[in-house]
């Protein structure tokens, strides 16, 4: 049973949480809108993409940014009437999903990333061995190995505490996983907001530097280049991954010495890596617009 301490630090939790419902609710509605359309455009435009390994990757992206959309009018439902009446369960599901969302997103970044940068140096030799049957198998594995240990994860570990803590009150609140995080976790969180800063910060070094090399090749034809026009859509996806998911990794940083506290606030900045669903909008071009809209070529 609860403590009146405990009884009080979660109740404190929860009001610190709740002033946030209302930007938390806005975020939400603008991503759901605006990533179903970015998708749904994005899907026309790619009915006749190559199956290159990139493509692949590409369509493993729009996959989790789908799967993760689905869950959002949940998050829509709670924001607006205050309290979560679908069970603990679905819950930690719709709770968890974000954060699946955001790494399986940076994974087929930092694949995209390195595919193209692959390419440019000049490495065909190591790609042609690297086919579609590859690519595809790996993105079956990486699906696989997601749907087994992410349903594992939540029902052994994730939300555990506020299972356990769980009051008639708790019952109706959601999101609120903080407490959860146990010591040893905290470490791990450590590591993998020092990765992915690391890493997204030196692959978007690379991807400028390549974007500096040919422009400096081809001076001012470098635009009508295809090549450069990829390696623009890289560049967006590295700049997508500094904007959307730097900032609440170095936030991660401080939040993790005050969970209590920070819930609110963490709950906003992890709300704002979902802005990555609109990345699909670097493939629409004017041409693309234009056919998506008209349904013609120019």
């Amino acid at each position: 049973s609860l403590t009146h301490t405990d009884t009080d630090r979660h109740t404190h939790t929860h009001i610190l949480t709740e002033e946030y419902h209302p930007v938390l609710l806005v975020i939400n509605i603008v991503v759901l809108l605006s990533g179903t359309i970015s998708l749904s455009l994005t899907m026309h435009t790619l009915k006749s993409a190559s199956s290159s390994t990139t493509s692949i990757a590409v369509l493993n992206l729009i996959f989790a940014h789908f799967i993760f959309l689905v869950t959002v009018p949940f998050r829509i439902y709670y924001y607006v009437i205050g309290e979560w009446k679908l069970g603990l369960g679905w819950c930690k599901v719709v709770s968890s999903m974000i954060h699946i969302h955001m790494y399986m997103s940076f994974i087929f970044y930092v694949i995209i990333l390195i595919m193209r940068l692959l390419t440019f140096y000049h490495k065909a030799a190591q790609l042609a061995s690297f086919q579609r049957i590859h690519a595809l198998l790996i993105s079956a594995v990486v699906w696989i190995v997601v749907l087994v240990t992410v349903p594992c994860i939540i029902h052994f570990s994730y939300g555990k505490n506020s299972e356990m803590n769980s009051t008639t009150e708790n019952k109706t609140r959601c999101f609120n996983f903080g407490d959860s995080i146990e010591s040893s976790a905290v470490v791990v969180n450590y590591i993998i907001s020092i990765l992915i800063v690391v890493v997204a910060t030196a692959l978007t070094a690379f991807q400028a530097n390549v974007l500096r090399v040919l422009r400096k090749k081809h001076h001012q034809g470098c635009t009508s280049q295809q090549d450069f026009g990829a390696q623009v859509k890289s560049m967006c996806f590295a700049l997508i991954m500094v904007v959307c998911f730097i900032p609440y990794h170095m936030f991660r940083f401080h939040y993790l010495e005050h969970i209590q506290s920070l819930q609110g606030i963490n709950e906003v900045f992890l709300s704002l890596t979902t802005f990555n669903c609109l990345d699909m909008l670097t493939f629409l071009g004017r041409r693309n617009c234009y056919m998506c809209f008209f349904g013609k070529t120019i």
